[in-house]
């Protein structure tokens, strides 16, 4: 089994040393600039390199390259910038896995959003901003404010809240010839959460759910800490997560592979919308029907074809025992039948934070609970664990209080992604 990852981000070392311990012949492409990266060389046979805006056709050449003296068995994308890459190369090498029209379901917020509005999924009143008339019949619809996003960034990178069609329209203008690869959308406020899954032969096999402490969006804006913990299965929120998660992966299409998925549980009256039909004017992208009423319905905001970043995979280690980067690499390399290891059912949690110290002293940290402390330059970060949710509760808690005054800072969000 030789297996072909793509990193154009420095990302997915625990899949790599998982393959190459699972015996494939692993090897990766990265972008020029990451090329001396400390990449798990000793779990890599060959790293090869292409041009961050590489076109297709420079890819295609790098890969034809490669193909004539490795014969490639699987195509693993490690991040979300390297889907689409990863989809075009299967289709050119004509191997199994995620194709371009699938992959643009987990990359394009467009392309997703109409999917699961066609599947009868709940998704923001949203449109397409190709034309001038259907931005204005939108507008006088939908009331603000409104968030304009890149269709296939990634986290919260180039999204722009905005208040009024002044704004906006100086926002289109400002997005020029990219003004086609955005999509405009309702901004909703509410609680926000996120499902992580595998899926094996196209059915969903884990799957486990987590509720933000405040949403991505607004600490990449605003700064704070970030906060995740794991809700149970049998709660309210938990049960209608992963049911309404189960729903979204089947309309997907994924065969076999990890997916980290975003919702929202709106508090207001009158909550975002459920549009019917295949959309109004301008095509799929266009207005659909009037929203629906129950604004603490959950609301499907993103998907993704990857791991969760910030340290989830960790926290979802923590409360089940199960890696999804070392699973992700076991369904790629396998082949044959595969099976969730056994699973603990537990509480996790994470609590991380910028902080103004290069290297945070955490010594001061030691409950019992923990199970990680993360060591990164400029942050302070627990991930805390426990049969008791309740206790899961006072750490975080008290972790908040104390990151505050212990470490807490805030930077500007990035404009592009962090190599």
């Amino acid at each position: 089994m030789t297996i072909f990852c793509i990193a154009t981000y420095f990302k997915g070392e625990p899949f790599l040393r998982e393959a190459h311990r699972l015996g494939a012949t692993v090897l990766l492409l990265t972008a020029d600039s990451l090329a001396n990266a400390a990449w798990p060389r000793e779990a890599i046979v060959e790293i090869h390199t292409v041009a961050r805006d590489a076109g297709e056709a420079a890819i295609k050449r790098r890969v034809d390259e490669i193909a004539r003296r490795h014969r490639i068995d699987r195509v693993a994308a490690l991040d979300d910038f390297d889907v689409e890459t990863g989809a075009m190369i299967r289709e050119h090498l004509q191997l199994s896995g995620i194709g371009r029209t699938t992959a643009s379901r987990f990359r394009d917020k467009l392309a997703m959003r109409v999917a699961a509005r066609e599947a009868g999924i709940a998704v923001p009143e949203f449109t397409a901003t190709f034309n001038d008339e259907v931005v204005n019949q939108w507008t006088a619809r939908v009331p603000p404010p409104w968030v304009l996003k890149p269709r296939s960034s990634a986290a919260a990178i180039g999204i722009r809240k905005i208040g009024d069609r002044d704004g906006l329209w100086r926002a289109l203008h400002d997005a020029g010839d990219n003004r086609s690869n955005t999509v405009l959308e309702q901004f909703v406020a509410g609680d926000v959460y996120h499902v992580d899954s595998i899926v094996w032969n196209g059915s969903l096999v884990f799957a486990v759910a987590f509720k933000y402490g405040r949403p991505p969006m607004e600490i990449a804006h605003q700064g704070g800490l970030f906060i995740t913990r794991r809700l149970e299965d049998h709660s309210e929120e938990g049960a209608a997560l992963l049911e309404l998660n189960r729903r979204l992966q089947a309309m997907l299409g994924m065969q076999r592979g990890v997916s980290h998925s975003e919702f929202i549980r709106s508090g207001r009256p009158g909550g975002p919308g459920r549009p019917g039909g295949p959309g109004g004017p301008g095509g799929p992208g266009g207005p659909g029907g009037p929203g629906r009423s129950g604004g603490s319905d959950l609301v499907f905001l993103e998907t993704s074809a990857r791991v969760g970043g910030a340290f989830i995979v960790d926290t979802i280690e923590a409360a089940t025992g199960v890696n999804l980067w070392h699973e992700w690499a076991r369904i790629e390399v396998g082949g044959g039948d595969y099976a969730v290891p056994p699973r603990r059912d537990d509480c996790s949690a994470i609590v991380l934070t910028l902080a103004r110290q290069e290297s945070p002293d955490m010594s001061a940290y030691v409950d019992r609970e923990i199970v990680k402390t993360i060591r990164k330059e400029h942050h302070a970060g627990v991930i805390v664990s426990s049969p008791d949710p309740r206790r899961v509760d006072a750490l975080i808690a008290e972790y908040s209080t104390r990151f505050y005054r212990d470490f807490f800072a805030t930077a500007p969000p990035p404009e592009r992604p962090l190599e």
